[in-house]
C-alpha cells in the first residue's frame, strides 16, 4: 500500500483498494482470508501489478534490455540461451531483493519465443504473431460447449451465444498472422452449427421439411433426409451447405471472425 500512496492521494480511494486487499477469497464456498497478495482474476490486480512493477521496467530500461510486460507477466528479449540465463537469475535475484517478490520458477524460462506464450500468443519463426496452441484449444473447447447438439436450446439462441463470445474473442485475438486461421476457424463453426441444426431436426420428416422450407428442391432434400451419413459428413453436403449457407446464419445473428460486419 505504501507504493500505491506515493501515486495515489485520495484517501478515499486508498481506503477502497485496502478493503478489497484484506476482503478475502471464496475457495470451495467457504471464506478464506487473504494476509498478502491480491486476489487472482480480480480487476485490481493488473493495476497493482503495473504500480509494483513499474520499477522493474525501469530497471530493465536502465539494463538497456529489450522486454514486453503486461500485469505480471514479462518477457525479456537477449541474443542467446547463455545471455538468457544470466539475465533471468539476475532479474529474479533483484526482484527478491528490491521488490521482495518471488518469481514462480514452474513458468519461468529461457527458450525460443515461439516455443512460449505470452498474452495468448506467440511468435513464429517468420516472427509473426500467432494464437498460441493452447490458445486455440481453449477457443475450440468454448466453441464445442456451445454447439454441443443435446443443448436443447433453439438454433437462433446458440447463434446468439456465439456472436456474444466470438465478438470477444475476435476483439483480443483478430490481429494475428496469419490471419487465415480465423477463416478455418469460421468454416469450423459453421460446419458444427449445420451439425446442430440437423440433430434438432431429428427425424427423417422434420428434415425433409426444413430444407425444403429452406429452399432446397424435392429431390435432394429427400435424397439428403433419408441418408444414413454421420452428421460431420452431412454437414459438408450440398443441400445443408445452401439451406444453411454463411448468408442464412449471419441473418441469424452470427458474425464471422475474418470480416465480422461482411454478409457472405
Amino acid at each position: 500500500m505504501s507504493r500505491v500512496a506515493r501515486r495515489v492521494e485520495d484517501k478515499r480511494l486508498l481506503k477502497l483498494i485496502r478493503a478489497f486487499l484484506s476482503s478475502g477469497v471464496m475457495i470451495d464456498g467457504l471464506a478464506e482470508a487473504t494476509p498478502e497478495g491480491a486476489p487472482q482474476g480480480g480487476p485490481l490486480s493488473p493495476l497493482l501489478s503495473n504500480l509494483l512493477l513499474d520499477d522493474l521496467d525501469r530497471e530493465l530500461e536502465f539494463r538497456g534490455l529489450r522486454f514486453a510486460r503486461y500485469a505480471d507477466e514479462c518477457n525479456i528479449y537477449v541474443r542467446s540461451r547463455r545471455a538468457g540465463e544470466r539475465v533471468l537469475q539476475s532479474v529474479t535475484r533483484w526482484l527478491d531483493k528490491k521488490l521482495r517478490l518471488k518469481v514462480n520458477q514452474s513458468k519461468s524460462a529461457v527458450d525460443r519465443p515461439w516455443n512460449r506464450k505470452f498474452l495468448g500468443f506467440t511468435f513464429t519463426t517468420q516472427r509473426k504473431r500467432s494464437i498460441a496452441p493452447s490458445s486455440r484449444a481453449k477457443f475450440k473447447k468454448r466453441i464445442r460447449e456451445l454447439t454441443k447438439r443435446n443443448r436443447g436450446s433453439s438454433l437462433k439462441r446458440v447463434v446468439s451465444e456465439l456472436r456474444s463470445y466470438l465478438l470477444g474473442w475476435r476483439g483480443y485475438f483478430g490481429f494475428c498472422e496469419p490471419p487465415a486461421v480465423l477463416r478455418d476457424f469460421d468454416s469450423w463453426i459453421h460446419l458444427r452449427l449445420r451439425c446442430y441444426a440437423w440433430k434438432q431436426w431429428k427425424t427423417g420428416r422434420r428434415r425433409f421439411a426444413a430444407l425444403q422450407g429452406l429452399g432446397i428442391g424435392k429431390r435432394l432434400a429427400a435424397q439428403t433426409s433419408g441418408s444414413r451419413k454421420g452428421y460431420w459428413h452431412l454437414s459438408r453436403s450440398p443441400a445443408l451447405n445452401m439451406a444453411l449457407s454463411r448468408a442464412f446464419l449471419t441473418e441469424l445473428g452470427l458474425r464471422l471472425l475474418m470480416n465480422p460486419e461482411v454478409k457472405v
